[in-house]
């Protein structure tokens, strides 16, 4: 029964403002009546009597004098066994079930269990007599890939519980009482395999907070070597429409080296979503050989749902990142586009009529951008175990524009700058990041002071690139022009991959490493030509051979006759090695 009752006093979009008696709080969830239907809504903003409720239904006959009925309960998530391989909306309805339950248009007012109702095979860790706190394990059930650990509500207060009874093993339903417990006080809790926890509240159950300094491997190279990202760090990849950030995310969540990955389509809601929905089901995940859905979570918003529900599925997503972080797994999470996210809470915004900061964005938009990448990190459990959620998010600017305020609000708080590049785009490099104007603060899994040099020469070769648009190849000097080569060389062979090979879609860092120190060993070296004919025909010859190996298995026969093709190659050329270079080799 709702403690709380209210009443419509106006409508504006999907802004209602209620009047209301006794108490209620911010981020409470309130239902408004409207027939049949009862419609959802998150307590925004409270003055005096009257509180403003963001509703993520459409509004659609809402009147006047229409009862409100407040819940006591913050907009949360259900946490338990079940969560892998579900579709769900912002609001954690699970999709599929919604559309068998609906039909093709689903309908407003309908909200379903998040977590199913089945039997699951627990077994204990606890006994009778022990003591837990909150976020302690008292048993654990299989959940396809993983062992899925009980435990107890992190709602309940920090004191110690005493276990008084606790299911042997066996077959449960996902709801059934496990384990009774009592507090020091003697009140008695009843325990099931689910809870719920406020998604506006970050889990921070944990000992300590780690600094992030292990690398997430990707297997894309331009990524791991150059724009590395760390487990438990965030990053961000904006990049005008069509420039591949949702390409570049597919293959970041097939390959990279967690064991969770959460996709929170928070502000694509047409071809992205139907992309996603169909291709992940059918990926095979190359770390198991079986469905890569198995260990994936995809949060998506739906057309019959406002702008508002942007918000919403956002801090869905990173709930349930923070409940498998305390398993001790490490999660990706990936959300597409906050550029949407940021926009609806600009239109919220104007409806309350806050006012207004840069571009009409509301004044708080930096510290809610940096709230929720604040909530990646890497931690220490009280068990000793490492968990970590790494936060990627993708920015849409409009006309690629990096200046605007929701990109530069994310980089003030990212630990990693991934722009993509139109003009990389149209000339169908992938991925399409731009080394010149991206960066990191993370290391990679190559040796720094090698990367810094290769660096050089990408800067070096676009300045003599740029200069060759104006004065022409002709008035560029031999040693300009390989050093222009050189960048070249560097670009085609390792900062772009073939993400349709089977081969070079995905790279191990072993091999990375092998390939970057054979490339390294070609940049360190001075040559001798006597004309740009020369230089030309030489790297666009082994340019070819390192494209070529690209493509061949990895040690294999074919491998390392090209490679003692290439190293034929250059030595032959090769008068020198660049000092600054000999060291590092």
């Amino acid at each position: 029964m709702a403690n709380t009752s209210g009443r419509v006093l106006g409508v504006n979009g999907n802004m209602v403002t209620v009047e209301f008696d006794n108490a209620i709080s911010k981020n409470e969830v309130g239902y408004i009546q409207v027939g049949s239907d009862r419609l959802k809504g998150e307590v925004i903003r409270i003055n005096g009597n009257t509180a403003a409720l963001q509703v993520f239904e459409m509004t659609n006959g809402i009147s006047v004098g229409d009862r409100v009925e407040f819940t006591d309960e913050m907009l949360s998530v259900a946490l338990g066994p079940g969560l892998l391989q579900q579709i769900y909306d912002g609001l954690q309805n699970p999709l599929p079930q919604l559309a068998e339950q609906c039909g093709f248009f689903l309908q407003r007012g309908v909200y379903l269990d998040a977590i199913p109702n089945k039997n699951w095979d627990f077994t204990p860790t606890a006994g009778v007599g022990d003591t837990l706190y909150p976020g302690d394990t008292f048993g654990t059930v299989p959940e396809g890939l993983f062992t899925h650990q009980i435990m107890v509500p992190f709602t309940f207060a920090n004191v110690p519980y005493k276990v008084l009874s606790i299911k042997e093993k066996g077959s449960y339903g996902v709801r059934d009482i496990v384990c009774v417990v009592e507090d020091q006080k003697g009140a008695k809790k009843e325990l099931s395999m689910v809870f719920t926890w406020p998604v506006k509240k970050a889990i921070k159950l944990y000992e300590e907070r780690l600094r992030p300094d292990e690398t997430l491997v990707t297997k894309i190279r331009i990524i791991d070597t150059f724009l590395p990202v760390a487990k438990g760090g965030t990053y961000c990849t904006p990049g005008p429409f069509g420039a591949g950030k949702t390409v570049l995310q597919h293959m970041t969540s097939r390959n990279a080296d967690v064991d969770i990955v959460i996709i929170a389509a928070c502000g694509e809601r047409a071809g992205e979503v139907v992309e996603v929905l169909k291709e992940f089901p059918e990926l095979t995940d190359p770390k198991t050989g079986r469905s890569l859905m198995e260990r994936t979570i995809i949060i998506c918003n739906t057309s019959s749902m406002p702008v508002a529900s942007r918000e919403a599925s956002v801090y869905t997503a990173v709930t349930i990142a923070e409940y498998y972080r305390q398993m001790g797994l490490n999660i990706l999470l990936l959300a597409d586009s906050t550029s949407r996210w940021a926009q609806a809470m600009r239109e919220m915004s104007g409806r309350l009529e806050e006012i207004p900061g840069e571009e009409a964005f509301p004044a708080y938009l930096e510290s809610r951008i940096a709230e929720f990448y604040e909530r990646a990190c890497k931690v220490r459990l009280k068990d000793g175990r490492i968990g970590s959620v790494t936060i990627g998010g993708t920015v849409s600017p409009a006309g690629g524009n990096f200046e605007e305020p929701v990109t530069q609000a994310t980089l003030k708080v990212v630990g990693a700058f991934h722009g993509l590049s139109r003009e990389r785009s149209d000339a169908r490099k992938y991925p399409a990041i731009d080394p010149l104007s991206s960066w990191s603060k993370y290391e990679g899994v190559i040796k720094g002071s090698k990367v810094e040099y290769a660096r050089r020469i990408l800067f070096r070769g676009s300045e003599i690139n740029q200069m060759m648009k104006v004065v022409g190849e002709e008035g560029t000097s031999v040693v300009d022009y390989v050093t222009y080569q050189k960048g070249e060389l560097l670009d085609a062979c390792y900062l772009q991959q073939n993400s349709f090979d089977p081969v070079d879609s995905s790279i191990p860092i072993e091999r990375q490493r092998y390939l970057f120190d054979l490339l390294f060993k070609v940049l360190a070296s001075e040559f001798a030509f006597d004309d740009k004919k020369q230089v030309r025909s030489f790297f666009n010859t082994i340019r070819q051979h390192f494209l070529d190996w690209n493509n061949v298995p990895f040690k294999g026969e074919r491998f390392a006759q090209i490679e003692k093709e290439i190293e034929t190659l250059y030595k032959g050329k090769q008068v020198a090695v660049d000092p600054d270079a000999e060291k590092l080799i």
